[in-house]
């Protein structure tokens, strides 16, 4: 294949295209809006399944680095009530099936498996349009353009290239997240680190729940959960940390202390992440030149699967590419032929998962889908 491939997007997704190209010999290059890889934090962990996004760091060479970044033990999962009442704690099963990683971590791994200069910082995307006969050209903030023949977005939710191929657009579900930390737990607060546990925490009750990790260096990084109308999030002030953490903490009144302390005795500003998804089924009719991976094709609910579907995107499309060096066109075709129905089933399995955390039987529906019996009693 001689056409290089222009990816937009530094996050997983694109640099797991961008390394598979680079082991078929296929040249690429990535522009990303953010500075430099340390412009802002990447986030806390994520399991990553053997079944997909594992599968892509073997077909990067890279599993070998990533089994040497795991947080040893981090797969255990506990579900307690709202009194703190612990209903499910399974331990790590040691299997590998779905270990956890720092996201931080794992980026570096894929970036320091390209080539110097592959990827292109401080390029923000700010319109694209289509040129004829496949060819399209990408304005950057500061004016510059590149002209392509083979574009790809892997610039997630709010993806400038998605409009090339759909009229789509992500959609609020009426749930937000907010995010805190603590610190040093097991020392400072040890009883949040008791119920937290080694791995993962799911605190549920209906319409609202407390989720937390357990990170390297005694870090808990918690996920509160709740099902609001967008207008009650937008008239939270967080310039006010306080206030806003006196406000989301109300939403938990008379919950176990051990579990509202991971909302109060917060360490770091609480940041909002409303939920923003995509229809289920989204897939667009073929334009030549162009295609989409990761949250820019299937954005959906947070369970798990998004980093994991973004590279095993990623590598499946680096091999159709590969597979059909002279045909740009019968790749992408072939790419997008197994991704429709793919990301359609996750995106579906997603949102039966985040409604079962937030129903009127939580965190019971939630307990029933681990161990398979439905929605528990």
């Amino acid at each position: 294949m001689t056409t290089p491939v222009t990816i937009i997007g530094a996050g997983l997704g694109g640099l797991t295209l961008a390394r598979v190209l680079h082991v078929h010999g296929i040249p690429a290059t990535v522009y990303e809006a953010e500075t430099s890889p340390a412009a802002r934090t990447q986030g806390g962990l994520l399991d990553i399944h053997d079944r997909d996004g594992q599968l892509a760091l073997k077909a990067a060479g890279l599993h070998e680095e990533f089994l040497g970044i795991v947080h040893q033990g981090a797969e255990a999962s506990r579900i307690l009530d709202k009194d703190g009442k612990v209903l499910l704690d399974e331990p790590d099963d040691g299997t590998g099936a779905r270990p956890e990683v720092p996201r931080g971590e794992l980026r570096r791994i894929l970036l320091d498996s390209l080539p110097a200069g592959t990827v292109r910082w401080g390029r923000k995307v700010t319109s694209v349009r289509a040129l004829g006969g496949g060819r399209h050209e990408v304005t950057f903030a500061d004016g510059a353009t590149v002209t392509t023949g083979l574009l790809v977005g892997a610039d997630g939710a709010w993806s400038r290239v998605r409009p090339l191929l759909s009229g789509a657009r992500p959609e609020y579900v009426g749930t937000c997240l907010i995010e805190t930390y603590l610190y040093d737990a097991d020392t400072r607060h040890p009883a949040s680190a008791r119920a937290v546990g080694d791995g993962s925490l799911f605190a549920l009750a209906p319409g609202r729940g407390i989720a937390a990790h357990r990170e390297p260096g005694g870090v808990l990084h918690t996920y509160v959960t709740l099902r609001k109308p967008r207008k009650w999030l937008d008239s939270l002030d967080f310039g006010d940390a306080a206030g806003v953490t006196a406000r989301i903490a109300a939403e938990f009144h008379g919950w176990a202390p051990e579990l509202t302390a991971l909302i109060t005795d917060g360490e770091t500003p609480p940041v909002p992440r409303a939920i923003h998804t995509l229809p289920t089924g989204h897939r667009w009719d073929r334009v030549p030149g162009v295609t989409l991976l990761g949250d820019a094709a299937h954005l959906m609910c947070p369970s798990g699967e998004g980093a994991n579907l973004a590279m095993y995107d990623g590598a499946e499309l680096g091999n159709a590419l590969a597979a059909h060096p002279y045909d740009t066109e019968a790749a992408l075709a072939s790419y997008e032929e197994a991704l429709f129905p793919r990301s359609a089933a996750a995106a579906a399995e997603a949102s039966r998962v985040h409604a079962l955390c937030l129903d009127d039987n939580a965190p019971h529906s939630l307990v029933g889908f681990f161990t398979g019996h439905g929605q528990a009693e």
